[in-house]
């Protein structure tokens, strides 16, 4: 038998050579690229004098990369809008029917994600400068979402949980302790808020109204609550019948600065510089500061190799890190040379087999078979997550540039699909994410704009 993974036979035929001892199986058609086939012969083959098979055959056959073009070549700048717009409609065509927010994942049903959707709003303000919808069109989905979360959503301190029910705005627990307040979250979700009530700037009255609520909801996040008790430091997390149970602390270098920068802003619940030079940076200490040298490339600040890459992109859909400079880093080169680190380690050091290239890099949190995981150099399992690459366009333009292509034409009828491009996925295992997340699909089509056009740093950098 000659069968697909699944157990769909393929077509072949039969040729016998050196006096029948041999059988020639040959398919009749072209096998498809990077896909498990299945060769078996049992042992109750016989010979026409009843002869018994006494080996049997049991195969599993991957096949390699068809390096074929699989869609008509564009420009750059058609591939750029068209990844742009098939991202888009993850936060369009699948936000949620009831509250605009955006799920979790594509199988999550009923559940929101706070973090997500502030990644779908930026994502949103960058349709609508694309022309995948009218101004008219976003603003109303803007307006269902800020009411929402305004009049519905539940809310612990003025924060937000980590996941909500879309429908009825109630806490969805992201864990056992985990049922209540999530500061980084908020914080993304009010930084893609934030850049909304920039964006609708108009003088009427549904726009004023947008800003006018948006400035209510950031308003009442006390972020200096999430010093617990005054410290010099902000907490991840309070539950309102747990209280401080998760007991994390939010210090650098990780993916929160936006949490100190939006907290330092606040004019109703601010916190003094102290919090974040003891907190958020350690006062430079270990675990902030690096400096060590990682294949050709310095990293300023962070773990060893850099830690995954979404490091480098989730704070920054919001703050630009171009000229941006203090005593521990300039940010540009931080996110710059972790990127490089993250690719010259795929391609000179990545997991055997795994097919790292060049045009197939990137590691960072994401799906992996049976899991998920936050993949970087220390925890390299194989997998490559197309947003890694992409969203990190603005510090390795041609580097991204050429992944895109080779996602896109090589890999596209593997994993280019209906919201853009899957979550995942792995050459070492022939495996395909069929998922897509919000917090994966949104840094794609934001920091794309970012590179493109500066908008949506633009228009944060402006508050």
């Amino acid at each position: 038998s000659f069968t697909d993974i699944s157990g769909i036979q393929v077509p072949y035929s039969l040729t016998y050579q050196q006096g029948d001892s041999v059988i020639l199986v040959q398919p009749n058609n072209k096998l498809a690229g990077l896909t498990k086939y299945q060769f078996k012969i049992s042992n109750a083959l016989r010979s026409a004098t009843n002869g018994a098979f006494t080996n049997p055959v049991d195969k599993l056959l991957i096949t390699r990369i068809d390096s074929t073009r699989k869609f008509p070549a564009i420009t750059d700048n058609e591939l750029l809008d068209k990844v742009q717009q098939q991202t888009f409609k993850y936060f369009w065509d699948f936000g949620h029917p009831v509250s605009g927010l955006a799920r979790e994942r594509n199988t999550s049903g009923d559940v929101v994600t706070s973090g997500g959707s502030g990644f779908g709003i930026m994502a949103m303000v960058t349709g609508i400068e694309r022309g995948f919808i009218t101004r008219a069109q976003g603003l109303a989905r803007l307006q269902t979402i800020v009411a929402f979360l305004k009049n519905t959503a539940v809310k612990v301190k003025g924060a937000f949980p980590h996941w909500l029910n879309g429908t009825t705005g109630a806490i969805q627990p992201f864990s056992t302790n985990d049922n209540g307040a999530d500061l980084v979250e908020t914080s993304y979700l009010m930084m893609g808020l934030l850049t909304a009530r920039q964006y609708f700037n108009g003088s009427d009255v549904a726009e004023t109204t947008l800003r006018t609520d948006i400035n209510t909801l950031y308003n009442n996040v006390e972020w200096d609550w999430f010093r617990n008790g005054n410290q010099n430091v902000l907490y991840w997390h309070y539950s309102p019948d747990k209280g401080w149970i998760m007991n994390m602390q939010i210090k650098g270098w990780n993916e929160c600065l936006i949490t100190y920068v939006l907290a330092a802003s606040s004019t109703t619940h601010g916190i003094p510089p102290i919090v974040y030079t003891n907190g958020w940076a350690s006062n430079g200490g270990t675990g902030f500061v690096n400096g060590g040298t990682f294949g050709s490339y310095q990293l300023p600040l962070g773990p060893s190799y850099g830690g995954p890459l979404f490091l480098a992109h989730y704070s920054f859909l919001g703050i630009n890190p171009n000229g941006l400079s203090d005593t521990y880093a300039n940010y540009l080169t931080q996110n710059k040379n972790h990127t490089l680190i993250n690719r010259q380690f795929c391609m000179n050091f990545g997991l055997a087999g795994s097919g790292y290239s060049d045009s197939i890099w990137g590691l960072t949190a994401c799906d992996i078979p049976g899991s998920y995981a936050a993949c970087s150099p220390t925890n390299d399992r194989g997998v490559i997550a197309p947003t890694a690459a992409l969203s990190s366009m603005p510090y390795t333009p041609a580097e991204s540039m050429a992944a895109l292509k080779f996602y896109y034409y090589v890999l596209g009828d593997k994993i280019w699909k209906e919201y853009g491009f899957v979550d995942a996925f792995a050459l070492r295992e022939t495996w395909f994410a069929s998922s897509f997340l919000a917090i994966d699909q949104g840094p794609i089509i934001i920091m794309l704009e970012n590179y493109r056009t500066g908008l949506l740093w633009n228009l944060f950098t402006s508050c």
